[in-house]
């Protein structure tokens, strides 16, 4: 072929054929696949909007919309090369101003993005089948109570604030049935509160199946990004490109996995992508899509991040001094288990809080009793604040919060959206009680 960086859309028809087939040689196993060629500003809109057609209406999408406009505009930084979607049949956008490299790139990409989603377990539940139809159905209830006069955007606006806000405090290993709604916290409200309207509950009903579909993709991160680099380069590495596409393929495969910009810890695709051939190179292909099935980011980490990978791929810990992030350890022969703890232990949904409900009822006060399931890490006082803010507003009766700081037990308590911290004077429930 020529050595044109150009394309016709007949020719990407070509290459996408040629791309699935070898795919299947591989053996990889995907949904069928429908790719969108859109314009960079449609780029940003499916970015914004999490690359669903239909998704009800919320300022914060307009916000990102416009920041990751200005962003580009001012070549702050550059636009996802493509998006896919978890869905069946798998919807991917390719953006029309990539060169021919990047979109064979891209296709190749997708074909791993689409295996893992249909294969890996952590989204065995999602249901991807009816991904479209979903977004769409709750994206319609979303504006009928929008449009609804007795209730109004307004209102719908203000609840989804407070539960997007938490939609990420719930059960987070949705492969494993639990029997209590303990961490499901809007679901917990929806099912307890007796202040909430039905189509309130329904709100927090829709926001609650969001997370359940995002989750996984949270909790994949790492693997999945790494998955679809290991194999567009396995797959583009034996097509029979000329010198100038393979050239453009390679100088577009380093940007992706280049190492982290200032200020970020770690680049997904690049560690993703070591760890998938070092696990080829070091048990061989069948133990590459056993561990593609079953594993998620933390048993990843743990069972194949190994020193020598680390010290490769030079990943240390880091800590915030003066707006500016420091190496405390490198991962040598003494901190290189420490090091990787630390990485576990921030990967994926694993950075945030764990809140445990508690007393739905105390002292028959409608007190919501939650515990911060400490473990090491203390909670951010902003954090800690707004999540109860958020938390109060639906719950409508106050809310009290445990946790331990610098050692010791503490109370926050909020009431009337107005948050105060208790330090107990002794071991009474008097002290969880409002003044």
């Amino acid at each position: 072929m020529s050595d044109s960086l150009d394309w016709t859309v007949k020719d990407l028809e070509k290459w996408a054929d040629k791309i699935e087939k070898k795919a299947k040689e591989f053996g990889l196993d995907f949904f069928e696949q429908i790719f969108e060629i859109c314009s960079h500003k449609d780029m940003i809109g499916y970015e914004a909007y999490h690359g669903m057609p239909s998704y009800y209406p919320h300022w914060s999408f307009g916000k990102a919309f416009e920041r990751t406009e200005t962003l580009y505009k001012y070549r702050v930084f550059g636009l996802a090369y493509e998006m896919v979607i978890n869905s069946k049949p798998c919807l991917a956008y390719l953006m029309k101003d990539n060169t021919l490299p990047m979109q064979l790139l891209t296709v190749a990409h997708v074909y791993g993005h689409n295996d893992f989603f249909k294969n890996n377990a952590t989204f065995s539940h999602t249901r991807p089948e009816l991904t479209l139809e979903q977004f769409k159905t709750r994206a319609d209830r979303i504006r009928f109570y929008i449009e609804d006069p007795s209730i109004g955007p307004e209102k719908v606006e203000n609840l989804l604030d407070a539960a997007r806000a938490l939609y990420l405090q719930r059960s987070r290993y949705l492969r494993i049935k639990q029997s209590s709604s303990e961490y499901d916290l809007l679901l917990f409200i929806r099912d307890h509160s007796s202040l909430l309207e039905d189509w309130e509950k329904d709100v927090l009903t829709i926001v609650d199946e969001e997370a359940k579909y995002f989750l996984p993709q949270l909790e994949t991160k790492l693997m999945n990004e790494g998955w679809a680099v290991y194999w567009h380069y396995k797959i583009l590495g034996t097509l029979d490109l000329s010198d100038g596409v393979h050239q453009g393929f390679i100088t577009e495969h380093n940007r992706v996995v280049a190492r982290p910009e200032k200020g970020v810890l770690i680049n997904p695709y690049y560690v993703g992508f070591k760890i998938w051939q070092d696990i080829e190179k070091r048990w061989g292909i069948d133990r590459v899509f056993f561990s593609r099935e079953i594993d998620r980011d933390v048993s990843f980490l743990r069972q194949y991040l190994t020193r020598e990978l680390m010290e490769e791929m030079d990943i240390y810990q880091h800590e915030e001094e003066r707006g500016k992030r420091i190496i405390t350890k490198i991962s040598d022969e003494e901190n290189w288990k420490e090091v990787k703890e630390i990485l576990i232990r921030d990967v994926g949904v694993n950075g945030i809080p764990i809140i445990k409900i508690v007393d739905a009822n105390f002292m028959g006060q409608g007190i919501l009793v939650l515990e911060h399931e400490h473990d090491g890490r203390d909670l951010f006082q902003e954090y800690t604040f707004k999540t109860l803010e958020h938390i109060q507003k639906l719950w409508r009766k106050p809310v009290h919060l445990t946790t331990i700081e610098n050692g010791e037990f503490v109370i926050y308590k909020c009431r009337h959206n107005k948050v105060k911290r208790v330090v107990p004077q002794g071991s009474g429930q008097s002290d969880l009680m409002f003044d």
